[in-house]
């Protein structure tokens, strides 16, 4: 997957800039994720196909967008 134009952050972002969450992009193969307050760091991407049994996963243990920040480092 190229870099994506089309990143948006999650609706659960925090106050202020919205600091502590991921952003999103996609396209109809591929699904990259990003951190939001280092948007040049390196992105996660999975197959549409895998991202939401990735998403629900992350569900069970943890249990906000700011977690699974924590989460990748």
């Amino acid at each position: 997957m190229d870099t994506p134009d089309n990143w948006r952050k999650s609706s659960y972002s925090g106050p202020g800039d919205g600091d502590s969450c991921v952003e999103i992009a996609g396209d109809r193969t591929r699904v990259a994720i990003r951190d939001s307050k280092d948007p040049t760091y390196a992105t996660i991407t999975f197959p549409t196909e895998a991202f939401t049994p990735f998403i629900d996963a992350l569900k069970t243990t943890h249990s906000t967008v700011t977690d699974f920040a924590r989460f990748r480092g």
